[in-house]
């Protein structure tokens, strides 16, 4: 395996990330990884290298202010849902333009928090992206701050949050934000993955995303919660590489 990291600059920031390629010449099928709410890109370290013992090549990223532990320099207080988007759009364009990335195989892997940025991004990005694989998606952000903060003089100029600072940016760009009317356009195959003891997003949005989209899967995992056990995370490295191989024998 090939190890590279590569800093990518848009909107006057830069995303620190890190490509993982199979150790061969020649143009590889790619996985974008977004992490979570304060999460990071090492997060998706094990997947990652799985995929490149497969032939898959991999990008996973840190968000700009999207983790303590970012280096960009970006505020996490400035950070929201669609700055987030835009992260993820930069290094979609960054991964098209190498020659070593096969163009018709690009896929968006998203957990929680990231894979809600990623089902927005696909929606946009339906003839870039062949398939999209969520990870317990975070559907619910929006309707939780939401009615956390039901008046606009309710939000707070920032609010902590499982060891990360939010700024009112954040809870003012989800105002009037209603899922259920901005995703299921997209035309690719989507795979949701879901555990049956979640306490922060509740299975039901996995349930019913999974039946707006055109070609969608949803495999619960008896006894999971939000952050799957080994044996849960192993099982979703295979579904993921399944996936890619329906797809590119499609």
């Amino acid at each position: 395996m090939y190890l590279k990291q590569i800093q990518i600059t848009h909107h006057g920031r830069t995303v620190n990330a890190a490509c993982y390629q199979p150790d061969k010449e020649g143009r590889f099928p790619f996985v974008i990884f977004s992490h979570g709410y304060n999460g990071h890109r090492t997060d998706f370290d094990r997947s990652a290298k799985y995929l490149a013992q497969n032939g898959i090549a991999s990008v996973c990223f840190t968000f700009c202010g999207g983790s303590t532990r970012d280096v960009s320099g970006f505020p996490t207080t400035e950070m929201t849902l669609f700055t987030e988007k835009e992260d993820l759009n930069a290094v979609i364009d960054t991964v098209r333009s190498w020659g070593c990335a096969d163009r018709q195989n690009l896929y968006l892997f998203g957990a929680s928090q990231g894979g809600m940025v990623s089902a927005l991004t696909a929606e946009e990005r339906s003839a870039d992206i062949r398939a999209l694989i969520l990870l317990f998606p975070a559907f619910c952000i929006a309707d939780d701050w939401n009615a956390r903060f039901p008046n606009k003089e309710d939000i707070p100029d920032s609010q902590e949050l499982w060891g990360m600072t939010l700024g009112r940016r954040f809870f003012e760009a989800i105002r009037g934000f209603q899922i259920k009317e901005r995703i299921g356009q997209f035309s690719g195959k989507v795979l949701l993955m879901h555990g049956t003891e979640d306490r922060v997003v509740n299975m039901d949005y996995a349930v019913w995303a999974s039946k707006q989209y055109p070609d969608a899967r949803l495999e619960l995992f008896e006894g999971e919660g939000h952050g799957f056990s080994e044996e849960g995370s192993r099982r979703t490295d295979e579904m993921t590489l399944q996936m890619i191989r329906t797809c590119m024998r499609g």
